[in-house]
């Protein structure tokens, strides 16, 4: 299999892979990982300079924030959830005035979301040792649940591959407010209990089934919000590691940001203007823009009992739907009662960073290039912006498909296309030698040869040439006819090949998107155990210029 870099051969990892290959790495990410120079000015500082380090932990060490309020909020979660020990021993450090933060975050997905969301947990909990190790300064790695989005569909839905390799959807039904309220304001149902079941259906059965369905039904029960739920299911697998799992919508937490949407009210244009700026200085720098400032919008929703809906900007004040408001009665509402705001998603980071002492934040792609239109956007709010890290990226496979792409000597990429493009490229590789070349050979005799023949018709009459070329067509027709059914007997002679590609293509990329960002991270500690997390932290490489083909 082709490398781009140094890889192991034993252990967890077998094999890693320059990212900037896969076609779904947006060049922004790839000139940030190993070009920072030609983007920097859009980022608070390089991540791969040690005085970069020093710096932003500096800045966030001496910028003010209410760290006892925080703590006590923190701790009120954890202590509700029941986590770990070792995590609450983690965010009790979060009081201490010289305490920074690593923070990661995901949407709260229904059975844990997607496999990347483990590996950004983990890359979370490795820098933060790593940072902390380097500068001896204490570093908390946290996990950020956003669950103020109002987008149901985004989280209801877990994928997973059944014992036939099939995938396998498995949805909550939708309940009272599905599409309009925040998610962490819907309660779970009863319900939830037909989609465990579903979800019991569908896993292929392995010797931690029964300890996974067990875990996950006390934390996905009637009564509890997704946004729980996954910290639940976050603190039972990295809880022990120190991860403290944060509930952004919690209602005590709003009022640590009650001034930052005070200040949207109050300069939401000039927010705008900072971000339209940005955007045409990624454009100047060849990269595409992740979101745009609109004309007439804001950075904050507002939550009431019709839902979450945008605030825009309307004749000097605002509006919500059809209702008008003027800017200082919703500042002094804001104010007032900050649980009715909810940060988008340009703003939820500078949030984010108000209430942790953030130095890193480790995100994906799409998150990085969010990131870039919000330097300023930072410093116009008084916050300081953290430094960059992309998490960890990593294909999980079994030792006979590991032994596959060895041996076939196919690129990783090559097997997301869902046609047969690269099994046909593979078995053509198969074919006897010279066969391939003995047909190039005759399709270029036979192009000479109708060469001169057309000059020598043409001379005959010149109304024949177009008679040659339509000779010509057919016969090389003819010749990729029989190039094509010669692949035909190789596909039926080698059916073994074939079923080997089909397999190792459906744990790839199943239904032709990236396996951690198609299947769900339940299926990996159904397949592998709970020990695959320490196996994770301990392994897994955190340079996330590689994607990393493990075999666990």
């Amino acid at each position: 299999m082709p490398s781009s870099s140094d890889a192991t051969t034993t252990g967890l990892v077998r094999d890693a892979i320059d990212v900037r290959r896969f076609p779904w790495i947006r060049p922004l990410v790839g000139a940030y990982l190993h070009d920072f120079g030609s983007v920097a000015g859009l980022f608070a500082g390089n991540p791969a300079d040690p005085s970069a380090w020093q710096q932003t932990i500096g800045r966030v060490q001496r910028s003010p924030r209410d760290r006892a309020r925080l703590s006590a909020i923190v701790d009120a979660q954890l202590a509700r959830r029941g986590s770990a020990p070792e995590a609450k021993q983690s965010a009790a450090r979060l009081k201490e005035p010289s305490a920074v933060a690593v923070v990661t975050g995901q949407q709260a997905g229904v059975f844990g979301g997607p496999l990347y969301t483990l590996l950004k947990a983990i890359s979370a909990i490795q820098l933060a040792r790593q940072i902390e190790q380097a500068q001896s300064v204490p570093v908390v790695p946290v996990f950020w649940i956003e669950a103020d989005d109002h987008d149901w569909a985004e989280v209801k839905s877990a994928d997973l591959l059944d014992a036939d390799l099939q995938v396998r959807q498995v949805s909550l039904d939708d309940p009272d407010g599905a599409g309009t309220r925040p998610v962490a304001s819907i309660a779970l149902d009863a319900r939830v209990d037909a989609a465990i079941t579903a979800l019991e259906s569908a896993l292929p059965p392995t010797e931690f089934t029964p300890q996974v369905l067990a875990k996950l039904r006390l934390c996905y029960r009637a009564g509890a919000t997704l946004s729980t739920a996954l910290g639940c299911w976050l603190d039972e697998l990295l809880g022990k590691h120190g991860l403290v799992v944060f509930e952004a919508s919690d209602p005590a937490a709003k009022p640590l940001a009650a001034d930052l949407f005070v200040h949207e009210l109050s300069h939401s244009a000039d927010t705008a203007s900072l971000v339209r700026a940005a955007t045409d200085k990624m454009r100047q720098l060849g990269h595409a823009p992740q979101v745009e400032a609109t004309d007439d919008g804001t950075t904050l929703m507002y939550v009431d009992g019709e839902g979450r809906r945008p605030i825009k900007r309307r004749d000097g004040g605002y509006a919500i739907g059809g209702a008008s408001r003027t800017a200082a009665e919703l500042s002094a509402e804001a104010k007032a009662h900050p649980e009715r705001f909810s940060p988008g998603v340009l703003l939820r980071p500078i949030v984010q960073d108000r209430l942790f002492p953030t130095i890193a934040y480790v995100g994906g792609p799409s998150e990085i290039a969010y990131q870039a239109e919000l330097l300023d956007v930072y410093r116009a709010f008084g916050v300081e912006p953290p430094l960059l890290v992309s998490r960890g990226s990593a294909t999980l496979l079994d030792s006979a498909a590991m032994r596959f792409l060895e041996k076939s000597g196919s690129p990783l990429e090559s097997l997301q296309a869902q046609d047969d493009t690269a099994l046909n490229a593979l078995l053509e590789r198969q074919l006897p030698p010279g066969l391939g070349q003995a047909l190039e050979e005759i399709d270029r005799d036979v192009s000479a040869r109708i060469a001169g023949l057309k000059e020598a018709v043409s001379g005959v009459d010149p109304t024949l040439a177009g008679t040659v070329d339509t000779t010509a067509d057919k016969m090389r027709e003819s010749l990729k006819t029989l190039h094509n059914k010669i692949i035909q007997a190789s596909k039926r002679k080698d059916e073994t090949l074939r079923r080997q590609f089909q397999r190792t293509r459906a744990l790839t990329f199943p239904g032709g998107k990236p396996q951690e960002r198609a299947l769900s991270l339940t299926y990996f500690i159904n397949r592998y155990g709970f020990g695959l997390v320490d196996r994770l932290i301990d392994e897994l490489p955190l340079d996330a210029s590689k994607h990393y083909v493990l075999v666990p």
